[in-house]
């Protein structure tokens, strides 16, 4: 009787225990984590020097509001903690410590910026806090040697700097070619890609290069000694705010040379139209994106969805803004990660799940690009297409450029 009774405690006691350990294993939360709640962070330049950026983090608020009234993600509500970081670094690095050891979110999602995001970098990687879908192309993001936890969803701007190089010597092989750029590693990459692409013509084509300071008033001069050294051609990348002063300039000289305009600045609601639409025209770029407002994409479902959401979600939201292009991208892939991941809703997973990425068909891609990453190459993706400002929109010109970085 005893060893039967024994034998039948066991079995009770098993029995009792085995719903429980199976929803441990079902279930493993990281900080921020719970039955209800899935709580992520971000800072954004909501004031400063690149505000006009800060409607991304408003734009992916609204995402995380129209994803939770739906039931959220497996039944869990987003919350996102959005934080003002002014552009600064030191600020970035301030807000991104209170979002980890006092608000504890399980990972920093879609923090904009080269430099802010640089800030915070050491810091959330020797924490082991995943810093993904980064809003920047900087090379610094594909290195998952010495920062594994760093991911990013963004051109890479020494891409574009490649792909801007082939146009160049396809379609103007003997320029007279000027560069300009931020004096950060933004702009850095970005030349470094430019002169990658140019290969041995770089020291004959470029007559002279320039920068500018984040902390400029104006960059007048710059655009100025460009012109007066015989430029033809022009490579500008900068941020929204340069990028309408030196179109604005340009057109103030009755100067004339074929402007390529980086992807971070091609924004009409922020660029173009505070630079005189007139004097934009003619620019030209490098999208991987479709143009929302370009009428040969308005029937497409992935255009109507984003138009329909902006009504819906964020009305303050310029459907021509390639900013909240970048938000929505973003937002959607976030929670397609956080779909991914299930119930265990750790850091190492989520951090897996963003870094195993397959051929993710994002919306507002164009026709032909998606995302893959792996765990040895966190590049999205590696192709984009040169477009003109027609004085109304950009309009494609050519087939998709592929370039590798080097």
């Amino acid at each position: 009787m005893r060893t039967r009774f024994s034998i039948l405690a066991l079995a009770v006691a098993i029995a009792a225990a085995t719903p429980f350990s199976i929803n441990a294993a079902e279930k493993k939360y990281g900080p921020g984590v719970s039955d209800t709640e899935i709580k992520i962070g971000q800072t954004m330049p909501y004031s400063g020097p690149a505000s006009a950026y800060g409607t991304v983090g408003r734009l992916e608020t609204a995402y995380f509001e129209m994803i939770n009234a739906g039931g959220g993600v497996n039944g869990r509500k987003i919350n996102l903690i959005s934080l003002d970081d002014s552009y600064s670094p030191p600020k970035a690095v301030e807000q991104t410590r209170r979002l980890v050891e006092q608000d504890e979110v399980l990972a920093i999602v879609g923090q904009l910026g080269t430099l802010t995001s640089s800030a915070a970098q050491k810091y959330l990687n020797v924490k082991k806090v995943p810093q993904i879908l980064i809003t920047s192309g900087a090379a610094k993001w594909d290195d998952p040697k010495a920062f594994p936890y760093s991911t990013f969803l963004y051109s890479p701007y020494r891409l574009e700097g490649q792909i801007f190089a082939q146009y160049l010597l396809n379609n103007k092989p003997d320029a007279r070619l000027g560069v300009f750029s931020q004096n950060d590693d933004a702009g850095r990459d970005y030349v470094r890609g430019l002169k990658d692409g140019l290969g041995d013509k770089a020291s004959k084509l470029i007559v002279k290069e320039l920068t500018y300071e984040t902390t400029d008033s104006t960059i007048d001069s710059q655009i100025v000694t460009l012109k007066a050294a015989g430029v033809d051609t022009l490579f500008v990348m900068t941020t929204p705010k340069f990028g309408a002063q030196t179109i604005r300039k340009i057109a103030e000289l009755g100067w004339k040379p074929l402007t390529y305009l980086s992807a971070v600045s091609t924004s009409l609601k922020t660029v173009l139209e505070p630079a005189g639409l007139d004097n934009s025209k003619g620019l030209i770029t490098a999208l991987a994106v479709k143009r929302p407002d370009d009428p040969r994409w308005e029937n497409e479902k992935d255009v109507q969805d984003y138009k329909a959401f902006l009504k819906q979600w964020y009305p303050a939201g310029n459907m021509a803004d390639s900013s909240n292009i970048s938000g929505y991208m973003a937002a959607f892939v976030t929670v397609k990660i956080l779909e991914l991941c299930g119930n265990d809703l750790t850091r190492e997973n989520l951090l897996k799940q963003a870094t195993n990425l397959t051929d993710l068909a994002a919306p507002l891609l164009l026709p032909g690009i998606t995302i893959t990453t792996t765990p040895t190459r966190y590049t999205p993706f590696s192709q984009m297409q040169i477009a003109r400002f027609d004085g109304t929109t950009w309009v494609p010109e050519g087939p998709l450029i592929s370039a590798n970085e080097p």
